[in-house]
C-alpha cells in the first residue's frame, strides 16, 4: 500500500471518530441534565477508573495510549458537565464581589516592602505606587505578616528574573498565606559595582548582594575570581559596605543605592543578559479584578492519579487559554506532595476561564484563586 493510501485511510478513520466524539459530548450533556436535575456529583471516581482500566485491557499494544486518550475525552466530558451544573457557586460569587481597581494613585495606602531605600522592590513601589512612601520589613515573610496584621494595605514582592528565576521563597509565602495579586510589574534591572569612593576595580576581591543579584551577575563574578557573599538585600549589602569600609569588598546594588549610601561604581549594568528583567507583584487580602485584567493566577494540589496533572494542564489548552508559568512547591508536613501554581493569560470574567476555574475548584484536592490582574511590561 502507498502512502498516499494510507493517509486516505486514516483521514476517512478521523471523520468517523470526530463524528463520534460529538456523539459522546452530546451524550455527556445529557448525563450533565440528568445530574444538575437530580444534583449527582459530576465526579465518579471508581467508574471513571474502571472504564480506563477496561480500555487499558481493550486496546492492546496500544493500551497505555487509548487509556490516555480516553482520559482527556472524560476530562472534557467533566468540563461541559461542569458548565451545565453550574459547579464553582463560591468561587462565582468571590469573583461577583471584587473590586475593579486598586487605587495606584492614593497617598494613603500603606505598601509594604523587603528591604530599605534603595533596594530593587523600592523602585518598584515608586513605580507602581509613585505617591506612597513603602515601608520597610527586614524579610519576605515580615511583608506578608504586616498584611495579615493589618499594618499594610499592600505588600510588593519579587516573584522572578529573567534569568535567575523564581524567588522560591516568595512562591512558599504566596501558597502559605493565599493572598490575592492585585498586579504585576516587569521591572528592567541594571546592577553597579558600588564601592568606597576611594576603590579601584583591581582592589576588589569579595561581592555583597542578595543571592538573586550575585546569580544575575554570576558570568562576571566567576571570570574575575570574586568571592560572592549572600545579603539579605542588594541595598542592605551596600548600606554594609559603607559602614564597614574594607577597601576590598563591593556591592552589587541599583544606582539609587550607590547614591543613597555614598558609594562609587566601579562598573555599570554588567548583569548577565542585558534584557535583565524582575517580575514584582502587588499582593492584597483584598480582591481587585480590573476590566483590562490579563493574567490569572491560581494554586492546587492533584489527586494520587496517574497523568493527572497532564490532564488538568490539557483543559487549560481546550478552553484556549495559554499557561504561562507552572512552579511547583513541596507541601509542608508530607512525604513528596507538591502544591502547583499556575499563570494563564485570561479575564476571569469570560465564560471560557470562569467555567474551567469553576470545574478544577470542584474538583481538585485543593484549589485557590490567587487573582486576576494586568501585568505591566
Amino acid at each position: 500500500m502507498e502512502l498516499q493510501d494510507i493517509r486516505q485511510q486514516i483521514d476517512s478513520i478521523d471523520t468517523q471518530l470526530i463524528e463520534l466524539f460529538k456523539q459522546r459530548m452530546n451524550c455527556a450533556k445529557e448525563v450533565g441534565l440528568y445530574k444538575k436535575k437530580h444534583n449527582t456529583p459530576i465526579l465518579n471516581e471508581e467508574r471513571e477508573q474502571e472504564i480506563l482500566n477496561a480500555i487499558k485491557e481493550k486496546g492492546g499494544e496500544y493500551g497505555n495510549s487509548a487509556q490516555l486518550l480516553f482520559s482527556n475525552i472524560m476530562e472534557l466530558s467533566r468540563g461541559l458537565q461542569h458548565d451545565i451544573v453550574g459547579s464553582g457557586k463560591a468561587l462565582q460569587a468571590l469573583v461577583g464581589s471584587a473590586g475593579y481597581d486598586i487605587d495606584t494613585t492614593s497617598k494613603d495606602l500603606k505598601i509594604a516592602c523587603q528591604g530599605i531605600k534603595g533596594a530593587n522592590s523600592h523602585a518598584a513601589v515608586n513605580k507602581l505606587f509613585p505617591n506612597c512612601e513603602p515601608i520597610f520589613y527586614k524579610s519576605f515573610g515580615a511583608v506578608f505578616q504586616a498584611i495579615e496584621n493589618g499594618e499594610a494595605d499592600c505588600g510588593v514582592l519579587p516573584v522572578e528574573n529573567s534569568s535567575a528565576g523564581s524567588v522560591a521563597d516568595v512562591y512558599d509565602l504566596i501558597l502559605k498565606y493565599r493572598f490575592f495579586i492585585a498586579q504585576s510589574l516587569n521591572l528592567h534591572i541594571d546592577y553597579c559595582l558600588a564601592a568606597l569612593p576611594q576603590c579601584s576595580i583591581t582592589d576588589i576581591e569579595q561581592v555583597w548582594s542578595h543571592p538573586q543579584a550575585l546569580a544575575q551577575c554570576s558570568s562576571y563574578i566567576a571570570e574575575n575570581g570574586l568571592l560572592p557573599v549572600p545579603s539579605p538585600n542588594t541595598a542592605i549589602a551596600a548600606k554594609d559596605v559603607a559602614k564597614e569600609k574594607r577597601l576590598n569588598c563591593a556591592a552589587l546594588c541599583s544606582k539609587e543605592a550607590v547614591k543613597e549610601y555614598h558609594l562609587k561604581s566601579l562598573l555599570d549594568g554588567f548583569q548577565n543578559s542585558k534584557n535583565n528583567c524582575t517580575r514584582f507583584i502587588v499582593i492584597s487580602k483584598k480582591l481587585f479584578i480590573p476590566q483590562d485584567a490579563d493574567k490569572i493566577s491560581l494554586c492546587f494540589s492533584l489527586p494520587h492519579v496517574k497523568g493527572s496533572l497532564y490532564n488538568v494542564l490539557g483543559r487549560f489548552s481546550s478552553h484556549g487559554l495559554n499557561l504561562t508559568k507552572i512552579e511547583s512547591r513541596p507541601m509542608p508536613n508530607t512525604a513528596f506532595e507538591y502544591m502547583f501554581y499556575v499563570d494563564f493569560t485570561g479575564n476571569v470574567r469570560t465564560k471560557s476561564a470562569l467555567n474551567l476555574m469553576c470545574a478544577l475548584s470542584e474538583e481538585l484536592p485543593e484549589f485557590s484563586f490567587l487573582g486576576n490582574y494586568k501585568e505591566i511590561i
